[in-house]
């Protein structure tokens, strides 16, 4: 099924720190995912994944138990889709330093996000986080070691004083770090090679990169999920790696969570755009080093920040990523093939938000959520935001202290209405973030994204509230 496609393995990520899809919903997408020409995934449990012992305290309450992760492993295999486990072992440890219990292994007492790579205890940390993850992936041929956006690497008090020591650089702390983590695996998996994402690697000298040891450990992953790649650059960025003696190396797209921190609906021409340059880097680089393709989906930026869009949000971006990277664009003949895959006659997002306008799994909830999205909260932007007599006359200021010109009443009471009467038009578009079918418990509902897209959308008007009131 590789077409015409320079990347081997095309993988599918699923991010799963935040709205993680039950195993239901997972039977029914990974025959699309293989469809649509998918070959592989990128799982990152984060706290999803039923540690134990003494890193119980790591996994989420609604976390899988071990046999979901094996019913979803057997999914996979009866997909064809090969799975890639991946744990994070530098930086994006907040789910881990967040802990009073651990804390002490942070690099800077304050954040949660890097951990400390002076102590002993946290290569160990790690490593048992790597071997539990190992032992219900046994057959993995590859570990993604996360590693990048190690954040604040440096300033850490025990850091502060090892860098004052003669040769000492950040550089040096990151890749011996990396090749430490890389070690246990080469270690206690011999069959498993690590990967890690490569922008700590990216500004450090080749001499350094090579001496280090660690192109002989693992592959990187170079990451990039703008619409506008600096493709020479990437080229140069790939003959760098090679020179350096990293054998392999992998791409990572986006096909959804990379266009802001709280988006709703997926903007599916700058992903497109992201892996047609993608296909060009592709062509410009050394040739067959790519061993493959990590389409991104990410659900947060971070452990704590809200949720951006949710998957089945993302699944028309991702069938016109994977397709275009299976045929090498998107021409109108695919277009035509994944429109005929998602069952839908358009991909304009208008079109969404039709009741039945879409077959694949969970495109009732794309419906739902394109309609709170542009209806409800749009309409509630217009009234509160950019109603010239509600921004004039009708103000927070003017509602703390109940005073409004009764002319004013005149022009705002129709739109408030008319406003109302859409919250009460269509029940689903309230409902929407109840529980949307196919969604793990952290989103029946998720506080952070109920509050930011079903209170705004459904709660009834404080304008309407004011101008019926009795006077």
């Amino acid at each position: 099924m590789s077409g015409s496609s320079p990347f081997k393995m095309r993988l599918v990520h699923l991010d799963l720190k935040g709205a993680p899809p039950k195993v239901s919903y997972l039977s029914e997408i990974f025959p699309l995912f293989h469809a649509l020409g998918a070959n592989g995934l990128l799982i990152e449990y984060e706290d999803m994944f039923p540690y134990e012992g003494h890193l119980r305290l790591l996994r989420a309450k609604h976390a899988y138990s071990p046999f979901e992760i094996k019913e979803i492993l057997h999914l996979a295999t009866l997909n064809n889709l090969e799975v890639i486990p991946l744990v994070q072992t530098f930086g994006h440890m907040e789910f881990v330093l967040k802990h009073e219990a651990l804390t002490h292994l942070r690099e800077v007492a304050l954040f949660p996000n890097t951990l400390n790579p002076h102590e002993a205890e946290s290569l160990a940390l790690v490593g048992a986080m790597i071997d539990q993850i190992m032992e219900l992936h046994p057959s993995a041929r590859w570990l993604h070691i996360g590693c990048d956006e190690v954040y604040y690497l440096g300033e850490g008090e025990a850091s502060r004083q090892w860098l004052q020591q003669e040769q000492n650089t950040k550089a040096k702390l990151c890749l011996s770090h990396v090749k430490a983590v890389a070690s246990h695996v080469q270690a206690r998996h011999p069959a498993t090679t690590p990967l890690v994402w490569d922008d700590m690697l990216r500004d450090i000298p080749e001499d350094q990169l090579s001496a280090s040891g660690v192109p002989q450990l693992v592959e990187p992953v170079l990451w990039d999920y703008g619409a506008d790649l600096d493709i020479h650059g990437k080229a140069l960025l790939m003959e760098k790696y090679r020179k350096c003696g990293f054998s392999q190396l992998w791409a990572a797209s986006a096909f959804k969570g990379a266009t802001g921190v709280n988006q709703a609906l997926t903007p599916i021409e700058h992903h497109l755009r992201n892996h047609v340059q993608w296909l060009q880097v592709a062509g410009s680089g050394p040739a067959d080093m790519l061993q493959g393709i990590v389409l991104t989906g990410w659900q947060r930026y971070d452990h704590f920040s809200v949720l951006c869009e949710l998957l089945p949000v993302g699944i028309p971006s991702l069938a016109v990523c994977l397709q275009s990277l299976l045929h090498g664009g998107f021409a109108e003949d695919v277009k035509a093939r994944v429109e005929n895959f998602l069952g839908i006659s358009s991909l304009e997002i208008t079109d969404f938000m039709r009741e039945g306008a879409g077959s694949f799994p969970g495109s009732d909830i794309l419906a739902l959520i394109t309609q709170v999205s542009l209806h409800l909260r749009s309409s509630v932007d217009a009234l509160l935001e950019r109603d010239r007599y509600v921004t004039g006359w009708f103000s927070p200021f003017h509602r703390r202290r109940k005073l409004i010109h009764p002319v004013m009443i005149q022009h705002i009471q129709p739109q408030a209405l008319s406003r109302e009467k859409l919250r009460h038009s269509d029940p689903t578009r309230v409902k929407v973030a109840k529980c949307p079918d196919g969604i793990q418990g952290s989103l029946c509902p998720s506080p952070s994204w109920y509050h930011r897209n079903r209170v705004p959308a459904s709660q009834p008007s404080p304008v309407l509230s004011w101008l019926t009131a009795p006077s």
